[in-house]
């Protein structure tokens, strides 16, 4: 902590005894530090200890119309968004969500990422196939999307959320080079018509430059046909992907419509599943088409795709940091307390962090679910809860959703503590959620606002600890200059499992 590198910043320190309740240190008990991502803590661990790791958000399909002897719905379908994050398009044959270490959610901002491996789309192909299973032929009026289920919020600026996704609500597009002088390879998923990528990049020379850009990078016009974004630039034959070194190289196109978007892809599962749609597959959402919200019959229903359990979601968002998931999540639990509204849900987040865990409206700031913006919070309001949340019945889903250090997520990369061969045994004991809020000022200057960690280690001691470790106000050079706080972080973790 007393590094040059720190000279300006200010470091905050507590770790408590889960078991006992014991305070062992407490260093800058009344600083409100900025946490960043350590916030969803807050917002998905209390969604869990809300409806326990078992619930899930089932996603059903509606006929609006009858439907004769020969399966033709004189109506509409209607798919009821429930705001299922994966929309089965994570789903392994076990059942559980595939989660990569360096996930697509942040490939514009890493320079790359590691694709899951089911079909993104293999949700909403489900849900045809049982629709065409129901003795479904044709759909004489539309398909719609009921995204009512709470009100749309905006997502730093990109786009509104709804409670429908797709593949996270991101187009992967993959990059790989060819011969210089040649055009480089680059395929994209989900292939839909409702947004397609046109290749401009061109392969360099070894040690060229790389330089890509897609634009646009967030689209408005999905839902109407030809919809296109176009990757270019140059790429290097010998470009070395950040952080794995793996080829292809990830970028992504964000999916600003979701809801047009879903609409798509469900007409065009329908028609591999031999439904006919005589609706146009590309077009805007027709909402107007809705039914009373309460309107739906069980004897309507065709299909339902069951959702992924809670606990298994909510190791995807924390292992990953999915901001989007996080937020959603927020609003899941808002819907829990009968408010659908962003604002109002954070109201009601902290009246819970008040009466259920003994909280002061002045131990934190939240502006959003998952960190955004200037999030705070005191050291002790992150302790109090991830040791409130340990001894819930969800506790053990909770505990193993966090990334684990040297081992996974984005605390896979921190491993600098094993060349100290006293702390090597700290590999796979550190179990925390990391945090990181970067400004670039005025002059600019790169600052680290806030990086910190928040969750649990298994002390060498045999104690199981919980703790919050943050620094704020770093200058940096450049956001990979990050990587020098996460280890020293990683260290000082490490040296808290062996002395504590």
């Amino acid at each position: 902590m007393d590094k040059s590198f720190y000279r300006n910043s200010t470091w905050g320190l507590r770790v408590v005894d889960v078991q006992s309740g014991e305070v062992l240190l407490d260093h800058n008990p009344e600083h409100k530090f900025f946490i960043g991502s350590v916030r969803k803590i807050f917002s998905v661990g209390l969604l869990l200890n809300e409806l326990g790791p078992d619930k899930t958000y089932d996603t059903p399909v509606y006929r609006t119309g009858s439907v004769d002897d020969s399966g033709v719905v004189d109506g509409s379908l209607v798919l009821v968004a429930s705001g299922d994050l994966t929309m089965g398009g994570r789903t392994l044959a076990d059942g559980t969500l595939d989660v990569t270490d360096f996930d697509h959610n942040e490939a514009n901002t890493l320079g790359t990422a590691e694709l899951s491996k089911p079909d993104p789309l293999q949700g909403y192909k489900a849900l045809a196939r049982q629709v065409a299973a129901a003795g479904v032929t044709r759909v004489t009026g539309d398909v719609v999307v009921d995204d009512r289920l709470f009100q749309p919020f905006d997502f730093r600026g990109e786009f509104q959320v709804r409670p429908i996704f797709v593949n996270d609500d991101v187009v992967d597009v993959s990059l790989s080079p060819t011969t210089a002088g040649e055009p480089a390879q680059v395929g994209y998923r989900p292939h839909s018509a409702a947004l397609s990528v046109k290749n401009k990049v061109l392969t360099t020379k070894p040690g060229s430059e790389l330089d890509l850009e897609v634009e646009p990078e967030y689209p408005k016009n999905l839902g109407t046909p030809g919809a296109t974004s176009t990757v270019q630039g140059s790429l290097p034959e010998d470009v070395e992907p950040p952080f794995h070194g793996t080829l292809p190289l990830i970028r992504t196109v964000r999916i600003t419509q979701p809801s047009n978007f879903a609409r798509t892809v469900f007409i065009e599962a329908l028609e591999s599943a031999g439904v006919q749609v005589d609706a146009p597959a590309v077009a805007e959402n027709p909402v107007q088409l809705l039914p009373e919200r309460e309107s739906y019959r069980p004897s309507d229903r065709l299909a339902l795709l069951k959702g992924s359990p809670l606990g298994e979601v909510t190791r995807f968002i924390l292992k990953v940091s999915y901001n989007i998931g996080a937020d959603t999540s927020l609003m899941l639990l808002g819907l829990t307390q009968g408010v659908d509204e962003l604002s109002a849900a954070l109201a009601e987040e902290s009246e819970l962090l008040s009466d259920q865990y003994g909280l002061q409206p002045e131990d934190f700031h939240f502006v959003d679910g998952s960190g955004g913006g200037e999030t705070q919070s005191r050291n002790r309001a992150v302790t109090t809860v991830i040791r409130e949340l340990f001894t819930s019945p969800g506790g053990q889903s909770f505990y193993r959703a966090l990334p684990i250090m040297a081992v996974d997520g984005s605390l896979s990369t921190v491993t600098d503590f094993q060349s100290n061969p006293s702390l090597t045994g700290a590999t796979g004991k550190v179990r925390a959620k990391t945090g990181t809020y970067v400004t670039l000022e005025p002059n600019n200057q790169l600052v680290a606002k806030g990086q910190a960690f928040g969750g649990f280690i298994e002390a060498k001691s045999g104690r199981l600890l919980a703790y919050q470790l943050v620094v704020n106000e770093v200058p940096i050079e450049s956001v990979e200059s990050l990587n020098q706080i996460f280890q020293d972080e990683g260290i000082i973790s490490a040296i808290l499992w062996r002395d504590y």
